[in-house]
């Protein structure tokens, strides 16, 4: 990946956090966070 790349990348994750947070109080990026705790117990349990 190029620093151009990745910087792209970055600005697009750091606007859509943005929208999230400006029109839905931020409760997808919530709903996202509890999505990938429960894929994280999931795998550990099957380490």
């Amino acid at each position: 990946m190029t620093n151009k790349l990745a910087i792209i990348f970055g600005s697009v994750i750091l606007l859509l956090l943005a929208a999230d947070l400006l029109f839905n109080q931020g409760i997808a990026t919530i709903f996202l966070g509890r999505r990938f705790l429960d894929l994280l117990h999931w795998v550990e349990f099957w380490r």
